[in-house]
């Protein structure tokens, strides 16, 4: 009966969506932080190289990664915020996000790309995955949020920290959206939190026409400032309405500092680019620019024991403006 019972979950999950509250029952207590609904959604992807995305070449492995949709307290078409996480998969950090997102009456849509994959984390051999797969899953993502009763299609927006934020910084490009993204859809605006932005791909300033709020850590060591700081100006001198927030004092994963976390350690035998410089090549192939080779993990550049840490004073100005941002976006309050 066990087996059965866990199976029939499983199988209700995997179908489209599970409810895990009553908000009829509970519409006139709960807080405005807690999800009036919340739905568990099985995601068809890929898992690719990045030449393959790059080319538009489809001929991967199938997989099934996983969103939670929380559906905020409100009645109608909401707002939906898509939280992509980093490195170390969801962690403990995306909770504070989906609370206060919540509670300004925006729905969450977090997705976990890496257990439908058999991954935990990445940090340690970023070469597990693929740079670009993350916008695949976004992408399903967006094609499975487009449809929904209880969404607004035009205004959903995407949010992603670290590896997740540098996927939510290219998913804005035009033509990675003319190759994968197939929902109809676009989003209403790109809010990467510290991400790589090392890479120089073809036609890369040519970007959706929505805002791009990048936030980052003036010390950060793991996706240094600097590297986003050149591509803004590329963006900037294109006429693209992108804006960097620099935070001093703030590690990379700075916004930890929401869990009340102020401390800053080394993370481990994590693999960082800071000191690459790559290019998308011919033939869709990422080159090393000090080497003139395809690009590899185990390239020079690479560098390891990257720090991480909370900073909550500009945690809490993160988050402020954040929301100053989308409750102005999405004509809330």
């Amino acid at each position: 009966m066990l087996r059965d019972w866990r199976f029939a979950v499983t199988a209700a999950i995997f179908c489209g969506g599970i409810l895990l509250s009553d908000p009829e029952a509970n519409a006139q207590s709960i807080p405005r932080d807690v999800a009036a609904r919340t739905e568990i959604y099985a995601i068809p992807s890929l898992t690719i190289s990045d030449q393959q995305f790059l080319n538009g070449d489809s001929n991967g492995k199938q997989v099934t990664v996983a969103g939670q949709f929380r559906i905020a307290q409100g009645t109608g078409k909401l707002p939906v915020v898509v939280l992509m996480h980093g490195s170390s998969g969801v962690g403990a950090g995306m909770d504070p996000w989906v609370r206060q997102l919540n509670s300004l009456g925006i729905s969450t849509f977090v997705i976990d790309g890496f257990s439908g994959r058999g991954l935990t984390a990445v940090g340690p051999n970023q070469g597990l995955l693929g740079r670009l797969n993350f916008i695949v899953d976004i992408y399903r993502s967006l094609d499975i949020l487009a449809k929904h009763p209880r969404v607004d299609p035009e205004r959903i927006v995407l949010m992603g920290f670290s590896r997740g934020g540098q996927a939510t910084l290219y998913a804005s490009l035009d033509r990675f959206n003319k190759l994968w993204n197939k929902s109809g859809a676009q989003f209403a605006a790109y809010i990467p939190f510290y991400p790589d932005c090392s890479t120089s791909y073809a036609t890369d300033t040519e970007v959706a026409a929505r805002p791009i709020r990048i936030h980052h850590g003036t010390p950060d060591d793991y996706n240094p400032v600097s590297s986003c700081k050149a591509y803004l100006a590329r963006l900037q001198e294109a006429k693209r309405d992108v804006v960097l927030t620099e935070y001093p004092d703030s590690p990379h994963g700075f916004d930890s500092g929401l869990l009340g976390l102020s401390t800053t350690t080394v993370s481990t035998n994590a693999q960082t680019a800071r000191n690459c410089k790559l290019s998308e090549g011919e033939g869709g192939v990422l080159m090393n620019g000090d080497t003139k080779a395809p690009f590899s993990y185990k390239d020079a550049c690479i560098e390891l024991n990257p720090h991480v840490g909370g900073n909550p004073t500009t945690a809490a100005e993160a988050r402020k403006a954040v929301s100053d941002f989308l409750l102005a976006l999405f004509k809330l309050g």
